[in-house]
């Protein structure tokens, strides 16, 4: 397997989430001015898993559409050339979610990869369109929007 083009010490850099919120763990396709694919391994430890539910856990689908939305920031904010490592000024904020739509259950033990690709950019506002897939099979899709003021 090769080496992620951006690993977790580097997201964190890039991004200002931190544990229990970072939720992409790499970085393994980046296209400047389409698309970014990003790694997220679910895992029993995270800590929505203890409510939803006990006895068969499932990933809430607003923890992927938000795994999907640090993806796209990420490729929002490697194209500006920011990170929070240099500007901790900088703020990166979710504006708006459409057209969500979720296929399949993610339970622990399941890799998340997920593809965003840019839609539009206009100066610090960017449109995305998210999938994220198990195995090979979409679990979910979304257009999000953010704002980067850095």
């Amino acid at each position: 397997m090769s080496a992620p083009l951006l690993d977790i010490d580097q997201i964190m850099r890039i991004m200002p989430h931190r544990y229990p919120f970072l939720l992409v763990d790499k970085i393994i396709d980046m296209t400047p001015k389409k698309g970014i694919t990003g790694v997220k391994n679910v895992t029993i430890n995270e800590p929505f898993f203890g409510g939803h539910f006990p006895t068969f856990p499932v990933m809430p689908g607003v923890m992927i559409i938000e795994a999907m939305a640090q993806t796209g920031g990420i490729f929002a904010l490697e194209t500006m050339g920011c990170k929070i490592s240099e500007n901790p000024d900088l703020k990166i904020f979710f504006m708006s979610v459409d057209k969500a739509r979720f296929r399949k259950p993610v339970r622990p033990g399941d890799t998340l990869i997920m593809r965003v690709d840019l839609v539009t950019q206009r100066r610090n506002i960017w449109k995305f369109h998210g999938r994220s897939e198990v195995d090979g099979t979409l679990v979910c899709e979304a257009e999000m929007m953010a704002s980067v003021n850095p």
